[in-house]
């Protein structure tokens, strides 16, 4: 894996707290900072969280949210934009505002719509705000299986259905898709990444565990830091699967349900 710069690239996260820090804004900043860039938030919601599920959310104001943006890329400025839980139409509508005033700034969207504990973070009525409003905005949409089906308006089985769902996804005005295949059965996890030039899978033994609350939220950050590091999409896709499987593997086990990764490794040691 490419060894992280130190502060190099700008990422604004436009998503919500996790109490637990294993998944949203904690994880976003973790994965940010481990590759060597500069995170930067705007909060959308507050969880009440940790390994067994979430117990409560509070939503935050859609026009204080258009704030915490608009203040930070008026300062900082951004390399990536990145969106995680957006709850409600609301929510999504106001952020897509705010997007639109910055028309050069990639964006990775990640359609948090459930947890992985079961909860619903994302309203029913808010997935078509979420495609005719974000598909316009969006370089690189991530959704895990049950995300893509809602998305796509179609049920995934098996990774043929998955490309076709990615290349679906597409249609919709997405110009790149990353449809996650943790989800579906089977000894190897499969990506599959759709462009308007191509569709690739890319292949990785699954690893059996149940440590793996935050993944996606964690996987997408990864992709926005090497993008806003000048990596194109390919390279940054590859290299953030590279560091979450690696964060996995060496998660330290804590709760008592679905754990968090590791997302420090990339760390040195300061000892001695």
């Amino acid at each position: 894996m490419t060894e992280p710069t130190l502060a190099r690239g700008r990422v604004l996260i436009v998503a919500g707290s996790d109490s637990g820090g294993g998944a949203g804004i904690q994880a976003d900043i973790k994965t940010v900072t481990a590759l060597g860039g500069y995170a930067m938030t705007a909060i959308t919601a507050l969880t009440a969280q940790n390994t067994q599920g979430v117990h409560g959310v509070v939503g935050i104001d859609p026009a204080f949210i258009q704030q915490q943006m608009r203040v930070v890329l008026d300062d900082i400025g951004a390399d990536c934009i990145k969106t995680g839980m957006l709850h409600n139409a609301e929510v999504i509508e106001a952020v897509s505002e705010v997007l639109g005033e910055y028309p050069d700034i990639p964006v990775v969207v990640d359609p948090v719509m459930i947890s992985q504990t079961g909860a619903t973070l994302l309203e029913l009525e808010a997935v078509k705000s979420l495609k005719r409003s974000l598909a316009i905005r969006a370089a690189l949409l991530t959704p895990n299986i049950p995300e893509a089906e809602r998305l796509a308006g179609m049920d995934i089985e098996d990774i043929e259905m998955a490309r076709h769902a990615a290349e679906t996804l597409l249609t919709i005005g997405f110009p790149a898709a990353l449809v996650k295949g943790g989800h579906l059965d089977g000894k190897t996890v499969t990506d599959i990444l759709a462009t308007e030039d191509s569709l690739e899978s890319f292949d990785s033994p699954r690893i059996d565990t149940d440590q793996t609350h935050g993944t996606g939220c964690t996987l997408a950050s990864a992709i926005a830091t090497g993008l806003a590091q000048g990596l194109v999409l390919r390279p940054s896709v590859l290299r953030a699967r590279a560091y979450l499987r690696t964060a996995i593997e060496t998660a330290p086990g804590f709760g008592k349900g679905q754990g968090p990764v590791n997302h420090g490794w990339t760390v040195r040691s300061f000892e001695g």
